[in-house]
């Protein structure tokens, strides 16, 4: 019955909308509004989200805070910590206040969330009171399902309104972090908040000099107001000196002195799934990456090209479902640009043709099939062919999954995880 009216009525529907909301009211009411009892800071943006929110909890942990956490890979309840198998970067809205009321029970001060512009629009934050907001970048993304990049972007500043307009908690002001070098700055610096704290690479209140990159991380000295410190991250890529930025900003606003927030990135370990390196012993660099999109794959595939000596092997596809199937050539494109041999495979086709898929993605790769790119639709057989070419002094990536468990085929939940995969090939080999 419920899978009929789901069908019949589209996602953005005003009475699937109004649905979303009164559940959401109901869950806050039976949990008891345990935000109240919180310090939350709300973590949004296109790509980044998860490895922000992640920063910022490890460096609140080594500081001696008792931390809950939510994203996209895994969940925090103080020392507690268990792998996200949902699918989803923002629980559901009785899970989240759940997971929420039970970081109460367990003496959390903070609370860090993941929060998709999904959530924002099906109402799964309805009656969290969010102290602090954080934007990562906005690209286009998930257009289809809010219908315009414009939409999309709105979605994101919903998170920026609700802090503008939520009720201050004794001690604890509104605060607004943001990146100052994203195209669309000026939309959430538009909203009103007490404090607001700037970030970039070279603009901002936060900012760094001195960056030196190479596979291992990243060094730099960190430029926050009357204070410069140098810090050693172990994530490479640019991209992740954004994150830790970001991280550090949200950090500083929380209380933490500047000592504390250089101690925990310098601290810091991989996130996994998150530009994360796989050593099985072979003579060859191997990274598992989340990215799943243009800007995402571009960072990545970049990244590893000028870190890699010999060839670079990419492996990825499209999530299925219907979702942005305009970004598939431009995926290709990105591949053709950057890597040395492209290997195209599942994602999470759900019930979508997978053959189809791979041809959109293969649209953006001017080569034949054959010549250093193939189509190959079962994962692992994907991999393997990628590990077995490599050699010394070339780098392989596999994308999309990250360290996701599931993986959703023809519409069934199979169990897997590409690390493992790996790992288990390159024994093989």
């Amino acid at each position: 019955m419920f899978s009929y009216l789901r069908n019949l009525i589209p996602d953005r529907h005003p009475i699937r909308l109004l649905y979303h909301k009164f559940v959401a009211a109901m869950a806050a009411v039976i949990y008891g509004f345990p935000a109240k009892e919180l310090i939350v800071v709300g973590v949004t943006g296109t790509n980044g989200k998860t490895s922000t929110v992640n920063m910022i909890t490890s460096i609140l942990h080594g500081a001696g805070e008792k931390v809950g956490m939510t994203s996209t890979i895994r969940f925090r309840v103080g020392d507690e910590q268990w792998s996200n198998v949902s699918k989803q970067t923002t629980m559901g809205r009785f899970g989240l206040q759940k997971i929420l009321r039970r970081m109460v029970k367990a003496g959390c001060k903070y609370a860090i969330l993941e929060v998709s512009s999904h959530a924002m629009t099906q109402s799964r934050v309805l009656g969290i009171n969010i102290d602090v907001a954080v934007i990562t970048n906005v690209t286009p993304e998930h257009v289809e399902y809010h219908g315009s990049f414009d939409a999309y972007l709105r979605a994101k500043g919903q998170l920026f309104k609700k802090v503008s307009r939520g009720r201050r908690k004794k001690d604890m002001q509104k605060v607004l972090v943001l990146n100052a070098e994203d195209e669309n700055f000026e939309y959430f610096d538009s909203f009103v908040a007490d404090r607001k704290f700037t970030y970039g690479l070279d603009k901002g209140i936060f900012h760094v000099s001195d960056l030196k990159s190479d596979s291992k991380g990243s060094e730099f000295i960190l430029h926050m107001p009357n204070e410069a410190l140098p810090v050693s991250l172990k994530m490479p890529g640019r991209f992740n000196v954004y994150n830790a930025l970001a991280a550090s900003a949200v950090c500083v606003a929380l209380g933490l002195s500047i000592e504390q927030v250089k101690k925990g990135l310098d601290n810091l370990g991989a996130v996994p799934g998150r530009y994360e390196i796989v050593n099985a012993g072979q003579d060859f660099t191997v990274v598992v990456d989340y990215a799943h999109d243009v800007v995402a794959l571009k960072n990545l595939f970049s990244t590893y090209k000028k870190l890699t000596e010999g060839r670079l092997f990419v492996v990825f596809g499209a999530t299925g479902g219907g979702r942005d199937k305009h970004k598939r050539p431009e995926m290709g494109k990105v591949a053709h640009k950057y890597a040395d041999y492209i290997v195209l495979t599942n994602d999470d086709p759900y019930t979508e043709d997978e053959y189809e898929i791979l041809d959109q993605i293969s649209e953006g790769v001017e080569r034949v099939e054959g010549d250093s790119f193939w189509k190959i639709p079962d994962r692992k057989e994907a991999i393997c062919l990628a590990l077995s070419l490599a050699q010394k002094g070339d780098s392989v990536i596999v994308s999309g999954k990250g360290c996701e468990e599931v993986m959703m085929l023809r519409g069934k939940r199979i169990k897997w995880n590409d690390r493992d995969v790996i790992e288990e090939l390159i024994g093989k080999l």
